[in-house]
This record gives C-alpha cells, structure tokens and sequence, in this order.
C-alpha cells in the first residue's frame, strides 16, 4: 500500500504537513523523533488523515495536489479533523 499523510503540529497548529510513504507508522515517527529536515522544528505532530491507494503514481500525484492551492484549500475544508 501506499499512504498519503496529513501531519499538523501541536507547537505550531498553523504549520501541516503532506506526504508519501509505504510506512505509515515509521514515517509518523521518523517526524516525531526530528528526524525529517522540513518538519523538524514543529514536532510534534498529529495525524490529521491519511489515505491509502494500491497505486504509487495514483498517491503521488494525491500528494502534489494537496501541495497545491486548492489541494491546500480542499484538505481544510473537507479533511478537518475537529
């Protein structure tokens, strides 16, 4: 499986976070530990969503629209988590 993944940090709840991973649990933790440069210095983190898919090209293009403007726009309006 393939997982995109929605992080929001508890030390800065304006910063979240998308990517990609065959690991969910692992990159969750790899984030947590400050072991990713780009999210470092706002551990730590909740998952807000995540989505699996059976295709790798199918999540990675999910990814980059949620890097997107209205991907951005989309996941505050219809992926919130409170």
């Amino acid at each position: 499986m393939y997982y995109v993944y929605r992080l929001r940090s508890r030390s800065c709840p304006e910063f979240a976070y998308a990517g990609y991973t065959t690991d969910l649990k692992r990159r969750f933790k790899k984030h947590n530990r400050g072991r990713v440069t780009f999210t470092a210095n706002y551990t730590p983190f909740d998952l807000a969503s995540y989505a699996a898919f059976e295709n790798a090209r199918a999540a990675r293009n999910f990814e980059d629209y949620l890097k997107t403007g209205s991907g951005k726009a989309f996941a505050r309006k219809r992926l919130r988590t409170s």
